[in-house]
């Protein structure tokens, strides 16, 4: 008799206290916000350096690897365009001509932290932003070689200035990174 009646006492007790609980609640959400940056690896200058015969003939060609690195939080898609539609001597007194931008071919390519799916074009440098790479999924420091290849065929034979030696023509290639 003693151990139920010790028993019922400790059942009392127990189910007070559980009644005496109270609670609480939080609503918890996790916000998610589109997140792109783009970093030139290899350097701020990329040289297409015409030196012997069989350039001005054949063009000149200069492999970046791993030239881009890019971050993404979901599907993304990379331009690349040229701040002026042609590559300008800065001595215009001397050098009086120019080499049109189009005539640069830019062509991207998986580098070493590779991300599968990627969508890769080749394009003519222009002043309008052209589509580079695309993919529909994110990754982090995602690797990308980039070829920048400039005209043959003599094209530039008659644009060497013996007072400019040598003659360099320049132009300012941006890219940049936006979701999709």
């Amino acid at each position: 008799m003693k151990k139920t009646l010790l028993f019922s006492a400790l059942l009392a007790v127990t189910a007070f206290t559980a009644t005496a609980q109270s609670s609480a609640e939080v609503a918890l959400s996790v916000t998610l916000h589109p997140i792109q940056t783009i970093e030139i690896n290899s350097g701020k200058r990329v040289n297409l350096d015409y030196v012997e015969k069989d350039h001005y003939t054949n063009g000149v060609t200069s492999d970046q690897l791993d030239h881009l690195s890019i971050y993404s939080t979901g599907a993304f898609a990379v331009n690349v365009r040229s701040t002026a539609t042609t590559l300008k001597n800065p001595n215009t007194a001397v050098v009086t001509t120019d080499i049109a931008a189009k005539d640069i071919k830019i062509t991207p390519s998986l580098g070493s932290s590779e991300l599968r799916g990627s969508v890769l074009k080749t394009v003519r440098l222009s002043i309008e932003p052209q589509l580079l790479i695309s993919n529909t999924k994110g990754g982090f420091d995602k690797k990308f070689n980039i070829n920048y290849a400039a005209a043959g065929a003599d094209k530039y034979v008659n644009k060497y200035f013996k007072e400019e030696s040598p003659t360099v023509y320049s132009t300012t290639v941006v890219y940049t990174i936006e979701a999709q």
